[in-house]
């Protein structure tokens, strides 16, 4: 029942499940939130795969998701306070721009 697969391989079934039933509506909560850098690529591939062409919604709280959105809803205090693309939120003051700016800054400290 999966219980000797890391938690990157028991989401890549779990795509491949949702791959396979071919759902009108496809609901992602966090499906990147528990694997390493390698493993989110590999999933970000598989995401698109399976996302394209059908409606989803993904909850997500690593950026690099909100990234390949095709729109970003922010809630923030249970309240939706931004709505738009990625481009059109990173240019504009708010909750958006700020969560982006401390990630990328975040990402350029983890470089030598």
């Amino acid at each position: 029942r999966g219980s000797l697969l890391s938690a990157g391989e028991r989401q890549l079934v779990a795509l491949a499940r949702a791959h396979v039933a071919v759902p009108d509506l496809l609901v992602l909560d966090e499906a990147t939130s528990s694997v390493d850098p390698a493993t989110e690529v590999r999933l970000a591939r598989a995401l698109a795969a399976l996302t394209r062409g059908r409606t989803s919604v993904t909850i997500a709280h690593r950026l690099s998701t909100a990234e390949a959105a095709d729109m970003v809803v922010v809630v923030d205090a249970g309240r939706i306070v931004q709505r738009g693309a990625h481009a059109e939120l990173v240019a504009v003051p708010g909750v958006y721009q700020r969560l982006h700016a401390s990630w990328t800054a975040g990402v350029a400290g983890d470089l030598p």
